[in-house]
């Protein structure tokens, strides 16, 4: 296994795409994440339709282009994520026109809470990099084999980090801890059963973009600091012998 190259690049032809999908869906998933939804015996957010599907584009990122090229993709996703929710507030605060009625109904869906938005951007932080390092390390570890171990055991230590980072800064000293310990459970165990019956999904996505990318990156010599930003970029668009297995 070579070190990689950074003097030898090439452009890849569906990282954008699997980025942009990443980034989509993050925010897509914090603005319909104000619906609760009733499951059976379990009180959902709206997100947990989408919000899952975060870490499976992670796991592919991480899978097939490495730790710093999902790096960077993570962190445009908490910029543009940050981005949004200050513009709802912003549009919010401004005067609404006098014929148009409905600027109790906005504050209520899009009128986020600054505690709840700041509760979604670190357990974003904490969860997704979570994500990836396990799975980059798993990959070493398991010298490329047995994918399903990766996705899920990264998406195990991923989400639980996310879940219980987002609940206990979003509604500590406002629910009972026994509503808490529920609100936990009941969102981690549907998010891991989300991702676990999404793996043939991912299976296929991966082998596919390993295929036509000629790329399969081990982090060997990758330095997983998640602040190292300026370093993030060096990644994509490497010779796929430079860095792949």
């Amino acid at each position: 296994m070579n070190a990689p190259n950074p003097a030898t690049t090439r452009s890849y032809r569906y990282f954008d795409l699997v980025a942009m999908l990443f980034v989509a869906v993050l925010l897509i998933s914090n603005t319909v994440g104000g619906k609760i939804l009733q499951v059976g015996p379990l009180s959902l957010p709206g997100g947990i339709l989408v919000f899952p599907i975060s870490y499976i584009f992670g796991d592919v990122l991480t899978e097939v282009y490495g730790y710093r090229a999902s790096r960077r993709i993570i962190w445009s996703g908490l910029a543009l994520n940050f981005l949004m929710s200050m513009m709802y507030v912003l549009v919010g605060a401004l005067p609404q026109a006098s014929f148009w009625p409905h600027q109790e109904a906005y504050n209520t869906i899009l009128g986020q809470v600054p505690r709840i938005v700041l509760a979604s951007m670190i357990a974003y932080f904490c969860g997704e990099f979570s994500n990836s390092y396990v799975l980059a390390k798993m990959k070493i570890l398991t010298r490329g084999r047995w994918l399903w171990t990766r996705t899920i055991g990264s998406t195990i230590v991923g989400e639980g980090i996310d879940t219980l980072v987002f609940v206990l800064i979003a509604f500590s000293g406002v629910f009972p801890p026994g509503a808490i310990l529920r609100i936990v459970i009941s969102n981690y165990v549907v998010k891991v059963a989300y991702e676990v019956l999404a793996t043939p999904l991912t299976y296929k996505v991966v082998g596919f973009l390993k295929t036509r990318e000629k790329e399969d990156y081990y982090d060997y010599n990758t330095n997983f600091n998640p602040f190292l930003i300026a370093d993030s970029g060096i990644r994509v668009g490497e010779s796929a012998e430079d860095g792949g297995s």
